[in-house]
């Protein structure tokens, strides 16, 4: 199994399988507007201008879990992603990433991470061209922490 057997859910409500970033390099990131770690935003469309080009993408998941850090409506959270940070790369429609309710692809990230729980917004894994993750980084790594593993990744 890769992140290549799930679907999910555009912020325009389309839904999509992931299987469409075959051969890419992707970091999928849970994201939230009133955090601590939300500059890291532009971090991220950072890392997403940089690379692109080089078949890597963001994927932003917003998750309303911890301490309600992201209560608005999906099209609130995209114009205040936009608006503030220059978003570009995919956003996600809200989803929960941990619990017995969270969504399939984090179930999934977090169980090849030997289970260890999503502890904070802005939790990172970094997944190969193979769909496999390569990296897991916790909310405290700023994105251009990260720019080597990237980097290496790309390379591959």
């Amino acid at each position: 199994m890769t992140i290549y057997d799930f679907t999910v859910t555009e912020m325009n409500g389309q839904s999509t399988t992931l299987a469409k970033y075959q051969d890419y390099v992707v970091l999928i990131v849970n994201t939230a507007s009133k955090c601590g770690f939300t500059p890291q935003l532009e971090g991220l469309e950072t890392l997403y201008e940089a690379y692109k080009d080089q078949k890597f993408v963001v994927l932003g998941f917003p998750c309303n879990q911890f301490l309600m850090q992201d209560p608005k409506s999906n099209e609130e959270i995209m114009e205040f992603c936009q608006l503030n940070y220059g978003v570009h790369f995919p956003m996600h429609e809200k989803i929960k990433v941990k619990g017995k309710h969270a969504d399939p692809l984090y179930q999934y990230l977090v169980k090849e991470t030997d289970d260890k729980k999503i502890e904070w917004n802005f939790t990172k894994f970094l997944i190969g061209r193979d769909g496999k993750i390569v990296e897991r980084f916790g909310s405290k790594v700023a994105p251009e922490e990260i720019t080597s593993d990237i980097e290496a990744e790309l390379a591959k």
